[in-house]
C-alpha cells in the first residue's frame, strides 16, 4: 500500500504594510524649487488635499503614524488625526533633503548655474550631492535607521508615514534595492500614497502614487 504524504504548509508571517505618504501642494512661492529645508507652508489647494487625504485614510487600518516634523507634513498630517483619533511619532530624520546650494532655486536656475540636464538631478544628489548640502550616501544614513526601526517595531501591522517626496524616493530605493537615480521612473506627487508591502523575502509595491484628491474626486 502506497501512503500520499503531504507535505505541510508553514503559515506565512503577515505582511508589514507602509503607507508613504507625501505632503500636500506648498506655498504657490515654491512650485517648481528645490525646497528641501525651507519650513514651508501648504497651500489652499495642499489644505483641501490633506482633508480629502483624512477621509480616505478614516477607512484604512493604520496601527501606527511616523512624520516628519516640517511645517508642511505637519498640516497635511493635521486633519488625518483629528478625524481619526491618532497620535504620532516625529522622527526629525525624515525631514527633506538638505539641498545645498540649490535651495531656494527653481530648475532652470539649477540647470544653468550647475550645469547637468535636470532629467539627471538625481544622479547629482547621489554622487556628488548639491554643494553644502547632503550626498545621496549621506541622506540614506538618516533615512534608513528611521525605516529599520519602524518596520521592526510593527512587524505584521499597517504604518502611515507622512514625510516628503525626496524620503519617498529614498525608502524605495533602500526597500527595492534600487540605486536613488532609478526612482526617477516614480512619479511622487503631493498628498499621494505609495502603500509597500514587506514580506519575508521580498518588498511589493501594492500601490503607487496614488492620489484620492484626484483619483476619487470627481
Amino acid at each position: 500500500m502506497v501512503k500520499n504524504f503531504r507535505r505541510k504548509t508553514v503559515p506565512q508571517p503577515p505582511a508589514t504594510r507602509l503607507l508613504l505618504i507625501r505632503h500636500g501642494e506648498v506655498e504657490a512661492s515654491y512650485h517648481g524649487v528645490f525646497g528641501g529645508r525651507i519650513d514651508m507652508n501648504l497651500s489652499p489647494r495642499g489644505r483641501r488635499q490633506a482633508m480629502i487625504l483624512s477621509e480616505y485614510l478614516r477607512g484604512k487600518a493604520i496601527d501606527a503614524i511616523y512624520a516628519s516634523p516640517m511645517k508642511r507634513v505637519q498640516q497635511t498630517l493635521a486633519p488625518t488625526l483629528k478625524k481619526g483619533g491618532y497620535d504620532q511619532t516625529i522622527f526629525p530624520d525624515l525631514r527633506e533633503i538638505d539641498f545645498g546650494a540649490w535651495t531656494g532655486l527653481n530648475w532652470a536656475a539649477v540647470r544653468d548655474k550647475f550645469h547637468f540636464a535636470v532629467h539627471e538631478w538625481l544622479d547629482q544628489i547621489e554622487n556628488p550631492g548639491p554643494p553644502d548640502g547632503e550626498s545621496g550616501k549621506v541622506f540614506r544614513s538618516r533615512i534608513e535607521p528611521c525605516l529599520r526601526s519602524i518596520a521592526e517595531n510593527h512587524r505584521g501591522q499597517n504604518v502611515a508615514v507622512f514625510c516628503h517626496g525626496g524620503v519617498i524616493r529614498m525608502m524605495l530605493a533602500i526597500l527595492l534595492d534600487l540605486p536613488l537615480p532609478k526612482t526617477n521612473a516614480f512619479e511622487v506627487e503631493y498628498a499621494s500614497i505609495t502603500q509597500v508591502a514587506l514580506h519575508p523575502h521580498m518588498a511589493e509595491v501594492e500601490l503607487l502614487n496614488f492620489t484620492p484628491w484626484r483619483d476619487l474626486v470627481a
